[in-house]
C-alpha cells in the first residue's frame, strides 16, 4: 500500500467511526438519555451503549464503501 492509500484509510475510518458516534449521541438524546449524567445510572450507561454502536456502525460503513469505491476502480476496463 502507498502513503496515499494508508491515509486515505485513516481518515475515511475515523470520518465514519466520528459521525456514528455523533449520530449515537444524537439519537440518545432525542431519547432521553445522557452520556453525561453523573454516576452510571441506566441514562448513562444506555447513551454510552449509542455512542458505541453508532461508532461501530459508521466505521462499518466507511470500510463498506470504500471496498466498494475500490471495486468500481479495478473493474474500469
Amino acid at each position: 500500500m502507498n502513503q496515499k492509500s494508508l491515509w486515505m484509510e485513516g481518515v475515511s475510518d475515523a470520518a465514519g467511526f466520528l459521525g456514528g458516534a455523533l449520530l449515537g449521541f444524537w439519537a440518545g438524546r432525542l431519547l432521553g438519555l445522557d452520556i453525561f449524567a453523573q454516576g452510571y445510572g441506566n441514562s448513562a450507561i444506555g447513551g454510552i451503549l449509542l455512542v458505541g454502536l453508532g461508532g461501530g456502525l459508521g466505521l462499518q460503513l466507511a470500510r463498506r464503501w470504500r471496498r466498494a469505491k475500490a471495486d468500481r476502480t479495478s473493474n474500469t476496463p
